[in-house]
């Protein structure tokens, strides 16, 4: 039995043709199938936008801490 956080989701995407076509010949290029190009697009942009909050966190922390 797969574990809660490994176990995928499927989600329906509707893309322009344009988008489609650019993001498979991304993937192609990356050596992977476009499936996992847009999964490995979507976690990098989890990933930066998590470390952005955390900086931005520790930012105003030191802020707020200053007298």
């Amino acid at each position: 039995m797969a574990d809660k956080d490994t176990a995928k989701k499927q989600v329906p995407l509707r893309l322009s043709k344009t988008l489609y076509d650019e993001l498979a010949a991304w993937a192609e290029d990356d050596f992977r199938s476009l499936n996992g190009q847009i999964e490995y697009l979507l976690t990098e942009c989890v990933r930066k936008r998590k470390k952005k909050s955390r900086l931005e966190d520790e930012r105003d922390g030191e802020e707020t801490g200053k007298e």
